[in-house]
């Protein structure tokens, strides 16, 4: 597959046939994110490949605990659990909870509520101990240390589409982040990045992702200065 296709056209894909992934596939794909960039090649990352029927039904429900929460910030206009947030408008967006959740139990199961029917799902963690976090300690929230982590997750979605699967990386259950570790038997240095789905897509797979122009985000010499445009 073209690469440039391949950036253009992997989107986040959440129904998948019950055809398995076999072993050896996953095995390649794993063999190829291993060479994403990450800081200092410390590779701090740990996969952790869900195959017991009990520890996915038990993700599953960590995953839900908070998932209609998400459902609920969402359908008020807000970005779920974002660092800067208005705690008012959030508290009452969150008293909706209940019906996210009823409408979810009386109608028909989504992704989330099936999650554990993946034909592969990988939990990442990442070590902390081989992370170079250069906003520690900030007061504002921290992200950088996923830099070393993230990359790694994009190039096994990547490597999944060459092979003909698609995937997506989800974090609800990060929410959870205590009792999903204990169920991974993860030590305390470690901390949940997110869970990866793959399988076979379900039907077609969309190829036109719908993103932003590049000068809505790029801008020359400030975040206030000119757009960047493209060359006439």
């Amino acid at each position: 597959m073209d690469l440039t296709h391949a950036l253009r056209s992997t989107g986040a894909v959440r129904e998948f046939t019950d055809d398995p992934v076999p072993d050896e596939v996953l095995y390649r794909l794993l063999d190829t994110a291993r060479f994403a960039p990450n800081g200092g090649n410390r590779q701090a990352w740990k996969v952790v490949i869900l195959r017991d029927a009990g520890v996915r039904a038990r993700m599953r429900d960590l995953y839900l605990l908070h998932w209609y929460e998400y459902l609920a910030l969402r359908a008020a206009g807000l970005t779920p659990f974002a660092p800067l947030h208005d705690p008012v408008a959030e508290a009452a967006a969150l008293e909706r909870e209940p019906e996210f959740r009823a409408a979810a139990h009386a109608g028909a199961a989504g992704f989330a509520e099936q999650i554990d029917r993946a034909p592969a799902l990988l939990a990442v963690l990442a070590d902390q101990r081989y992370l170079a976090a250069m906003d520690r300690g900030f007061s504002r929230y921290t992200m950088v240390g996923g830099a070393s982590i993230y990359p790694f997750v994009w190039s096994l979605l990547l490597a999944a589409h060459g092979e003909g699967l698609g995937g997506v990386l989800t974090t609800a259950a990060i929410r959870e982040e205590g009792a999903a570790e204990a169920l991974l038997g993860a030590p305390p240095e470690y901390a949940m990045a997110g869970l990866i789905a793959l399988g076979h897509p379900a039907g077609k797979r969309a190829t036109k992702l719908r993103r932003n122009p590049v000068d809505d985000f790029t801008t020359v010499d400030s975040c206030t200065g000119p757009a960047f445009t493209p060359p006439s």
